[in-house]
């Protein structure tokens, strides 16, 4: 550990679906996860939904370094499921990146 920083990637990803599509959304992550769950290198991934807002999803996500989340985002479920299937479903979506101390 160099400076407080273990090398380790963690992500908050919101998700705001369009209105309409939430079980469709929904239904994309429910196929994602047991796929990205077994990826080396992927430490934690868990998915919320909004209890006052079901158009809301919230992801966290932990990586074992830079190499792990880069190599994430270019397995056949990121690229299909998220980037083709889940992405036009929402209205809004914000990634935001921290290292692990």
């Amino acid at each position: 550990m160099q400076n407080g920083f273990s090398g380790r990637l963690a992500f908050t990803v919101s998700w705001q679906v369009r209105e309409g599509n939430e079980a469709a959304a929904e239904a994309v992550i429910a196929r994602f996860l047991p796929e990205a769950r077994k990826e080396p290198g992927v430490e934690l991934l868990t998915v919320n939904r909004g209890a006052d807002d079901p158009r809301h999803f919230l992801f966290y996500e932990v990586f074992a370094d830079e190499a792990s989340f880069e190599a994430h985002q270019q397995t056949p479920h990121f690229r299909t499921l998220i980037l083709e299937q889940a992405i036009p479903l929402l209205a809004h979506r914000e990634r935001v990146r921290y290292v692990t101390v």
